[in-house]
């Protein structure tokens, strides 16, 4: 009995450490993911302003 308790009581201790580093691990992710986001937001505003300045330009061309 003692010796099932021990073996419990290790695969407890495991499951334990293993939650601690996915939690860890899902943190990590959700802040690249907010990073990630961010940049997204700003290369597709970066592209927005260029198409809008191509469209100026291509406006500009003469006939």
């Amino acid at each position: 009995m003692e010796r099932e308790l021990s073996s419990l009581e290790e695969r407890i201790e495991q499951f334990i450490a293993l939650c601690q580093s996915l939690r860890v691990e899902n943190q990590d992710l959700r802040t690249r993911v907010a990073r990630l986001d961010a940049e997204h937001k700003r290369l597709n505003e970066k592209i927005d302003a260029a198409c809008s300045r191509l469209e100026s330009l291509m406006e500009r061309l003469p006939d």
